[in-house]
C-alpha cells in the first residue's frame, strides 16, 4: 500500500498475483538485434571490464539510449521497439547496461558517471559511430548524467542531446526532516513487495499506476521480433506492468546485485556539473541541439533540479510538464517518442545533413 500527495492509500497487487498473471512470462520483450556482443572496455581507467551491448535497426541515424540507476538495456525496449524496429531502416539504436548491471561486469571499484560516459564512448568507437556531429544521446535519470559526461567529453560527436528527468547534481530541495526520512527509507531493508511499490511511488504519478496498462505491445507486424504463443499480454495496470519487470529483474541475481546497485547509486549521489561546465557544455554542443525535460510529479529527482539544469544550460528546448513523473518513455510513450524524433530530426538539420 502506499499513499498518493492527497494521502489517499493505494492498494496494488502483490508480487505473487502479479507472477500468476497470463502476461507475466511476456513482460521483457523478444526484440532481436542486428547486433550484440561483450566488450571490454576501461583498460587503463581500473579495467578492462565487459559492457553489454546491443544495436536494433540499421538506419543512418545513430541513436544511444543511457539507463538510468539500477536499470537493465530493456527498460528502454518501448523505445527500442520504435526506433530500432518499426522505425529500423532510419535508425540505428544502441541499448547498453552500464558497469554494474545486467549482462556488463559488476567490479568491486569506485564508480562515476564520467567513467560510465567513457564506456559509453568505447562501445560506439567499437562501431565506427566516429563521424563528426554523429550522434544522438538521451539519457535518463542517471543515464542523463551520464549523458551530460558524454556531452562534455566529445561535444564534437553530438548531433543531439536529449536529458530527461535528470539533474547536474543532486541536491536537497526538501526539509531536514524529509530529507532524512527519504534516506533512512531508501536504505531500510525491504520485501520484494515494499521495494517495488516504494520505487513506484517515486517514479510514477499515482494515477498512472492505477490507470489500466498503456503499453503497446509487439505484435507480428513489428521486425525482428519473437512473437510467443498467445501473443504478448496485457496487464490489469499499469503497476503491474512495471512490478512484473522488476520482479523480473530482481530475479535475475547475476544481473541485478546489491553491490552493483550500490555502487551505480553512489555514481549518482556523486555527480557533479557546474554552472561553468555545463555553460562550456552548450557553447560547445550547442543549444540548439539540446532538449531538457522534467516533470511536476517527478519524485525521485525533485523538479528543481530540472529548472536548474534549463538555467544553467539554457537549452534550445527546456521542458517543465505539469503531472508529468519520472520515466515519460513509460507514462507518455507516443507522445516522448515524438519528441526525441523531432530531436533527432532537429539534430540531423542542424549537423547539414
Amino acid at each position: 500500500m502506499v499513499r498518493s500527495k492527497a494521502t489517499t492509500a493505494i492498494t496494488f497487487p502483490s508480487v505473487e498475483d502479479v507472477v500468476k498473471s497470463p502476461a507475466f512470462p511476456t513482460a521483457v520483450w523478444q526484440l532481436e538485434p542486428h547486433q550484440s556482443g561483450l566488450l571490454p572496455v576501461a583498460a587503463g581507467r581500473g579495467g578492462p571490464l565487459n559492457i553489454s551491448w546491443e544495436v536494433h535497426g540499421n538506419g543512418p541515424y545513430k541513436l544511444i539510449l543511457i539507463s538510468g540507476l539500477g536499470f537493465f538495456k530493456t527498460a528502454y525496449q518501448r523505445q527500442t521497439m520504435h526506433f530500432g524496429h518499426i522505425h529500423g531502416s532510419q535508425y540505428s539504436v544502441l541499448v547498453l547496461d552500464n558497469r554494474g548491471m545486467g549482462g556488463s561486469d559488476k567490479p568491486l571499484m569506485r564508480y562515476s558517471t564520467s567513467e560510465m560516459a567513457r564506456d559509453v564512448l568505447e562501445v560506439a568507437d567499437h562501431l565506427g559511430w566516429t563521424s563528426p556531429r554523429q550522434l544522438h544521446v538521451c539519457g535518463i535519470s542517471m543515464g542523463g548524467m551520464i549523458a551530460q559526461e558524454l556531452a562534455h567529453t566529445a561535444p564534437d560527436r553530438i548531433s543531439s542531446l536529449s536529458l530527461v528527468c535528470t539533474a547536474a547534481c543532486i541536491e536537497n530541495t526538501t526539509s531536514f526532516t524529509e530529507n532524512m526520512m527519504n534516506r533512512i527509507t531508501m536504505l531500510l531493508p525491504k520485501s520484494l513487495d515494499r521495494s517495488i511499490q516504494y520505487a513506484a511511488a517515486a517514479i510514477f504519478p499515482p494515477n498512472y499506476l492505477t490507470e489500466p496498462d498503456n503499453a503497446v505491445v509487439p505484435d507480428e507486424s513489428v521486425p525482428r521480433c519473437k512473437i510467443p504463443p498467445g501473443g504478448y499480454g496485457k496487464f490489469g495496470s499499469n503497476y503491474e506492468r512495471f512490478a512484473a519487470q522488476e520482479i523480473t529483474k530482481q530475479r535475475d541475481r547475476n544481473g541485478f546485485t546489491k553491490k552493483g546497485f550500490l555502487l551505480q547509486l553512489i555514481a549518482a549521489g556523486w555527480h557533479h556539473k557546474s554552472a561553468k561546465q555545463l555553460k562550456e557544455l552548450g557553447d560547445k554542443v550547442g543549444r540548439e541541439r539540446i532538449l531538457v525535460l522534467h516533470g511536476t510529479e517527478d519524485m525521485m529527482i525533485s523538479t528543481p533540479h530540472g529548472r536548474k539544469l534549463i538555467e544553467y544550460l539554457q537549452p534550445g528546448r527546456g521542458l517543465i510538464v505539469d503531472g508529468l513523473g519520472h520515466a515519460p518513455i513509460n507514462e507518455r510513450t507516443q507522445w516522448f517518442n515524438d519528441l526525441l524524433e523531432a530531436q533527432c530530426s532537429l539534430g540531423e538539420k542542424s549537423s547539414g545533413r
